[in-house]
């Protein structure tokens, strides 16, 4: 049985990229008591604050998630990894810390699908409002805001040999990706602070420790929501101790993720009601979106062996050099721990007749053989990575309960490489990462390719090269669509359709994908719902 119920003016399900920023949002006038419910620990685990510390806790499942898809059809019924932040700060305090928006013609094809509000002029304000820029204010840039955005933070020889090497290829040099225009090669931003990964959590909850209006209780796993008809009024949540009850007056805000919030609501029954009468779960509303338009980045890669130990590799593979890196890191902040690998890369257009990029190429201080829920174990010598990402995957999936407990992970399935232009776009990708690798300004570094290595020259051999290699970029969006008509679950205010006091803050909300990293566009997305939720409650 439940504890009696606390109640509070908002609650929130879920200290992810946007969940922090809408419980900081919501609790900075004093006015307001909020509940913020995190089903993992506290950020306490000293490798989610060092940069690279990520590749530790790329598979712990104490901060983790660790999910895994279904067998995928168009991968050789392979599964594909999706590991997921279960802590305070979400995946922003696991992530690769790379800061990134996409384009304004992503949000604009928001608007064109009938996303009222959510057209670049409209959600650029919040961009701006949550950053704080190092390269100073402008007109697409902010400072004073929360969230530390950074400059690469470590010099790296082969990160520059590796954008030289693109512009040989013909990609012009682009100074900022987030500036006027996307297309070009360069160096990446991310969300560091002195040389600190600045998750959400840090950003937004930071400053709202001592709010006494706060509570921010962890280890507390929402269940379910409660309902009065239609009307969404509390969170049944979880703790060592037992099962709670926590009451909303105003308004819940589910933000468990792309994967964690329709499974709240299908749990809840919200969903598809043949799904939810098939695990004997009460329909409060019958929505076919909840679970659908699950979409993601998919890339694969290629890897080479250089002649220099100066990779990520050389330092995984030795302990003297890992001690020393520490030290480093220890005493003055320096080092390759300030940074998480990836440095440089570039956005291309995969056909000259597209408006905008549809491929972004990773260049990465490392190399590995897999990247599974196994671990990522370097290659034994020293070797870097050119990963081609599709932007703009026509494939479509879905997040599905298999059973009415929350404690069980939902079936996932993304669909990639479904079409003829997945597999084309993906392609020209891989033909561009070999012809980068093919410059002069990598000549001196490179003695070979490793992955996939010579033998493979023929598109058939690249697809099915990619089917067996291929891998999820980390990058799940769509499960909670927002938009109008039957399929979508929430309007552009994140009101879920058809229940009162019910929004989703988060990437599930996304329409389409945007062209590029996730992270800092749900944190937009959490401050544009705090400043409507703080408008509608006025």
């Amino acid at each position: 049985m439940a504890t009696d119920a606390d109640t509070y003016d908002f609650i929130i399900t879920g200290a992810g990229s946007a969940g922090c920023a809408v419980a900081g949002r919501l609790s900075e006038s004093g006015k307001y008591r909020v509940l913020l419910l995190e089903a993992g620990p506290r950020d306490t685990n000293p490798w989610i604050h060092i940069p690279l510390g990520y590749t530790k806790i790329y598979t712990n499942p104490n901060v983790n998630w660790m999910f895994e898809s279904e067998p995928e059809p168009n991968l050789n019924n392979r599964t594909l990894y999706q590991p997921r932040g279960k802590v305070l700060g979400g995946t922003s305090s696991i992530n690769g810390t790379v800061y990134m928006r996409g384009t304004a013609a992503d949000y604009n094809d928001w608007r064109q699908r009938g996303c009222e509000g959510w057209d670049w002029d409209n959600v650029l304000p919040y961009f701006k409002k949550a950053q704080n820029q190092e390269r100073g204010a402008s007109e697409l840039h902010g400072t004073g805001g929360p969230l530390h955005v950074n400059n690469i933070p470590h010099e790296w020889p082969l990160a520059k040999a590796c954008v030289e090497a693109a512009m040989q290829a013909g990609i012009p040099y682009n100074p900022d990706f987030n500036g006027p225009q996307q297309e070009g090669t360069g160096f990446y931003q991310f969300t560091v602070n002195n040389r600190r990964r600045w998750s959400s959590a840090r950003a937004y909850l930071g400053p709202a420790k001592s709010r006494a209006n706060l509570t921010i209780s962890t280890e507390s796993h929402a269940q379910r929501l409660i309902f009065e008809g239609t009307r969404a009024v509390g969170v049944e949540y979880r703790t060592r101790q037992g099962l709670h009850t926590a009451r909303a007056a105003k308004e819940i805000v589910v933000s468990g993720g792309t994967f964690g919030s329709p499974q709240l609501l299908q749990l809840s029954g919200l969903g598809p009601a043949q799904l939810l009468r098939d695990l004997n779960i009460d329909v409060v509303h019958d929505i076919a979106g909840v679970g659908q338009n699950l979409q993601d980045h998919f890339n694969s890669y290629l890897s080479y062996r250089i002649n220099q130990s100066i990779t990520l590799n050389d330092i995984g593979n030795s302990a003297i050099r890992q001690i020393l890196a520490g030290i480093r890191y220890a005493f003055n902040r320096t080092g390759p721990l300030t940074g998480t690998g990836i440095y440089a890369g570039a956005f291309v257009r995969s056909d000259l007749r597209l408006e905008n990029p549809d491929l972004q190429i990773n260049m990465s201080m490392w190399s590995t053989e897999s990247r599974t829920s196994d671990g990522i174990v370097p290659h034994p010598f020293p070797a870097f990575t050119l990963s081609p990402v599709h932007l703009r995957p026509e494939g479509r999936g879905f997040v599905r309960i298999k059973t009415s407990s929350a404690n069980d992970q939902p079936a996932i399935r993304f669909d990639q490489l479904r079409t003829g232009y997945d597999k084309s776009a993906i392609l020209y990708g891989l033909h561009l990462c070999r012809q980068i690798a093919a410059q002069p300004a990598l000549k001196p570094y490179v003695v070979e390719e490793v992955l996939p290595g010579p033998k493979v020259q023929s598109d058939e051999d690249w697809i099915e090269d990619t089917r067996q290699r291929g891998v999820a970029n980390f990058h799940p969006v769509g499960t909670c669509r927002m938009g109008h008509g039957p399929d979508a679950v929430v309007d552009p205010r994140l009101r879920v359709h058809g229940i009162s006091g019910l929004r989703v803050a988060d990437a599930s909300i996304m329409p389409s994908i945007i062209a590029g990293n996730t992270n800092a566009p749900s944190i937009m997305i959490g401050e544009k719902c705090a400043a409507m939720m703080l408008e509608d409650a006025a």
